[in-house]
């Protein structure tokens, strides 16, 4: 159901339910916050990728569990709901860099679990989009994520119409970081894995993430306040102490060698 590897400083989490696209049911929603929380804090660890086996991404919601849900009592639904939005919220507030390797179609809340991570890359054949007014459901989980990255006209074009659109677009768009052809992609993210594992400070990124998580919605004067005492804290770092004496002797920082 959920495959992990880990190679180094990375971290792979492959959904693993080729039978139905990848689709998101309790269980893998359970095994990868479990593993998220676990990363966290696991020694080594600098960057995660998420992918998909088989030829999607993800197709979102199973729905064969959400018809069972439907004969459910308001507070399971509610409990369930809650579960999803755990995962969406863990992969914003995790301290490391998680990266979205988008091997075919992310659709639905999987497009939605692409738009979540920090960084996606999206194989050119993939079709991505937010479907579900086309059975009858609401994109309510996921338009949380999704205002963060469109603009309204995006927004309510992509959610209102449910129509799928290309990797292309949708990085023209912003909803995610940039379209490759297929081949490229293997490629293209170990590149990116071994950029942040070595060329970039761990204490730093997390404090980054946190900085571009808590600004949103933040008004001029509140959002000024926060950076000027997340400023502070960051110079107090021990990674913000070797990295400028490196750069200041003209050496590698510590984290170069990781």
């Amino acid at each position: 159901m959920l495959q992990t590897s880990r190679d180094g400083a990375v971290l792979t989490l492959t959904l693993d339910r080729p039978e139905v696209r990848n689709a998101l049911n309790a269980e893998i929603v359970g095994a990868l916050r479990q593993r998220l929380a676990e990363a966290a804090s696991e020694d080594g660890i600098r960057v995660i990728v998420l992918t998909g086996s088989g030829k999607a991404f993800s197709a979102g919601a199973d729905l064969a569990a959400l018809q069972t849900l439907q004969s459910a009592s308001a507070e399971a639904n509610l409990a369930d709901s809650e579960h999803l939005a755990g995962l969406f919220d863990a992969i914003a507030r995790h301290p490391k860099p998680i990266i979205a390797k988008v091997n075919g179609h992310a659709i639905a809340g999987g497009c939605g679990l692409a738009a979540a991570c920090d960084i996606a890359l999206v194989a050119d054949h993939a079709k991505l989009g937010f479907t579900e007014v086309r059975i009858g459901f609401v994109p309510a989980i996921v338009a949380v994520i999704a205002r963060r990255k469109l603009g309204d006209a995006d927004l309510r074009d992509l959610m209102l119409t449910g129509r799928l659109i290309s990797a292309e677009e949708a990085a023209a768009v912003g909803l995610v970081t940039r379209a490759l052809p297929a081949d490229d992609l293997d490629a293209a993210t170990d590149d990116l894995c071994r950029q942040l594992a070595t060329e970039t400070s761990g204490t730093a990124v997390a404090l980054t993430k946190r900085l571009l998580l808590d600004v949103h919605g933040m008004g001029w004067a509140e959002g000024v306040s926060h950076a000027v005492r997340l400023n502070a804290l960051a110079r107090a770092t021990d990674d913000c102490k070797a990295g400028v004496a490196a750069f200041l002797g003209k050496t590698d920082p510590p984290w170069a060698a990781e």
